[in-house]
């Protein structure tokens, strides 16, 4: 089977890092990417899940957001609803009637 090469561009410290650790397990990183290259064309899929962390929730951000929620309320009329009212808005809208 003929060779092709293949040219990567990543972070030096996270090469160091990865070249370290495929030396550990006994393997170059040029066969450590060929083992994913193979897996990913058996599975066809990424072999791992990839997600995006969890956003984290600042008291911050969560106050921009709570500002942001009064003064949309004030744009429509109703920030100086009592709870009793916000319910029977909440009750109605769940029947499907208008308030």
């Amino acid at each position: 089977m003929s060779q092709a090469t293949f040219s990567v561009r990543m972070d030096e410290g996270l090469k160091r890092q990865f070249d370290g650790l495929c030396q550990e397990f006994g393997m170059t990183a040029s066969t450590a990417i060929n083992v994913f290259a193979r897996a990913v064309v058996r599975e066809r899929r990424i072999p791992f899940d990839i997600v995006a962390p969890e956003p984290e929730v600042t008291r911050d951000s969560a106050m921009r957001a709570f500002m942001a929620l009064r003064a949309e309320a004030q744009a429509n009329g109703v920030s100086d609803l009592s709870p009793d009212e916000i319910n029977e808005e909440i009750r109605q809208a769940r029947e499907g009637r208008e308030a």
